[in-house]
């Protein structure tokens, strides 16, 4: 069978597991836990049906596992006690009597195409024969470090600000989010342009920047940068923050009288 194809409708099988587990569970937000395990699978099954096990793809798999599995834990453990997210409680109220429909192919599938897209530089690591390790798998490794201290270390201190009952209603903007309004994000799509450096020695390898550019679409403009700013716009002390902190990239904090 295809490469391609094998991992498509292996990752077809796997979104639909988890839209199964939804209903068993009443909660749609399983699907974000399942963000992350889902390049750890495709990683490795690509990994394993292309018969290279090369250095390169085992280093590859590597680091999307770290990546993965923290970020499915990090969500699992602050989900875990709360309530549906309230996105997915506004959809369950505005689709319905389509509501399951619409959140299979809303949710799941469209999930699975998005995921699709973003591994394929991966997907290109693993198919390609092996080479030596070079300059480009040094820097693109260096990025992606770069890349896993923002979104770990931005995530661990905002949950640490969250849990403090002395920070209930404020902004937090203190560790890494002094530097930039969304270090977390920034963190995720810099890893993915540290696994495409290390792309660009298979063949064919610049085409994945369709991954890492899907991701930094995503997060800057769709779904994630912009809920966010959208849930505090217009609150005093989140538009004096806007003024004096980066949106994305970190920069030194901009003092205005």
């Amino acid at each position: 069978m295809n490469y391609y194809l094998m991992l498509a409708l292996t990752l077809l099988g796997y979104m639909t597991l988890w839209f199964f587990i939804s209903v068993i569970k009443k909660r749609n937000d399983v699907a974000d836990i399942a963000w992350g395990l889902g390049f750890v699978l495709l990683a490795w099954i690509s990994y394993l049906i292309s018969n290279d096990f090369g250095i390169r793809g085992l280093l590859t798999g590597a680091l999307v596992s770290v990546w993965g599995l923290r970020l499915a834990w990090h969500i699992y453990t602050r989900n875990k006690r709360k309530t549906e997210d309230s996105r997915y409680l506004l959809w369950r109220k505005e689709w319905g009597k389509w509501f399951y429909l619409r959140s299979y192919t809303q949710v799941y599938l469209l999930q699975g195409v998005l995921l699709f897209i973003i591994v394929l530089p991966v997907l290109l690591i693993n198919k390609n024969a092996d080479q030596p390790l070079g300059f480009l798998d040094i820097t693109g490794i260096l990025v992606w470090l770069i890349g896993f201290f923002f979104e770990s270390v931005g995530d661990a201190q905002l949950a640490k600000f969250i849990k403090n009952p002395l920070n209930k209603g404020k902004i937090m903007q203190v560790g890494l989010w002094k530097y930039t309004r969304h270090p977390n994000y920034f963190g995720e799509v810099t890893q993915w342009w540290g696994i495409w450096l290390i792309a660009l020695n298979a063949s064919s390898g610049w085409l994945g920047i369709i991954g890492p550019v899907t991701i930094t679409v995503l997060i800057l403009f769709v779904s994630g940068v912009p809920l966010l700013e959208k849930k505090y716009a217009g609150r005093a002390d989140f538009e004096k923050y806007k003024k004096q902190t980066s949106i994305f990239i970190p920069l030194p904090p901009t003092i205005k009288s």
